[in-house]
């Protein structure tokens, strides 16, 4: 049965309580909070740290590409050089074979039908950058495969044969140091000095020369002077 409703007096119900009458309406719906950027987009990479994250990728892409596929566990010195010699159809560095006419010479000045392959420049930054991003990404320092001693010996040959073909030596500049600067400077300024030293002697040279005139004809006046008559007091 259900409880009787209370009447109040004068005949009025009682209604709800003034608590439940004035109720809080619900909070808005809040937006969800956007994630916050990746620290890639916080602080961008720096052009050589860019080229060695695409560098690292087309490696890897090449492996996975290779048949039979390789993975980077299995990866060894000649699966490198073998990548190298794959980049060459994308060079655009003339090298002239010994057949060629314009072996050996530096500025051609016609073309050839000799092959384009990638620089020796181009491919030993490209070893550093892919032996500092295996490192980057856990591998071992001694089982680096792009420090293997077959990948040195690859990169020192085309080196000197790019070197022979094209007739572009490629020397190093020797730095000049410190103190052969400083002894340049000091020869420079040594030069400079002694110059004025000798145009201050020589005119110390010329004045006592003009000095030295002056003095004789002071004498020879003296002379004329004593003599009667302006002539020789000899008979």
């Amino acid at each position: 049965m259900e409880p009787a409703a209370t009447h109040a007096p004068g005949g009025a119900e009682e209604g709800p309580s003034s608590s439940s009458a004035t109720a809080d309406p619900p909070p808005p719906p809040q937006s969800p909070r956007s994630p916050p950027p990746p620290l890639e987009q916080q602080q961008p990479l720096s052009r050589y740290e860019s080229q060695k994250r695409r560098d690292w990728n087309t490696f890897l892409q090449y492996l996975r590409n290779h048949k039979p596929p390789l993975t980077l566990a299995m990866c060894g010195g000649a699966h490198v050089i073998e990548f190298l010699k794959y980049l060459d159809q994308f060079g655009k560095t003339k090298v002239h074979s010994a057949g060629c006419t314009f072996f050996g010479r530096p500025n051609p000045p016609a073309s050839c039908a000799c092959p384009l392959k990638q620089a020796w420049g181009s491919l030993d930054a490209l070893i550093g950058r892919l032996r500092a991003a295996y490192e980057e990404s856990g591998g071992r320092q001694d089982s680096n495969p792009f420090a293997a001693r077959p990948v040195r010996i690859y990169l020192r040959e085309v080196k000197e044969s790019q070197a022979k073909a094209r007739g572009i030596p490629y020397e190093k500049k020797r730095k000049r140091t410190r103190s052969a600067a400083a002894a340049a400077a000091a020869a420079v300024e040594g030069s400079s000095g002694g110059g004025g030293e000798s145009s201050a002697s020589a005119q110390a040279a010329s004045g006592s020369s003009s000095g030295g005139g002056g003095a004789i004809s002071s004498v020879a006046r003296e002379r004329s002077s004593d003599a009667p008559g302006g002539s020789s007091s000899l008979s």
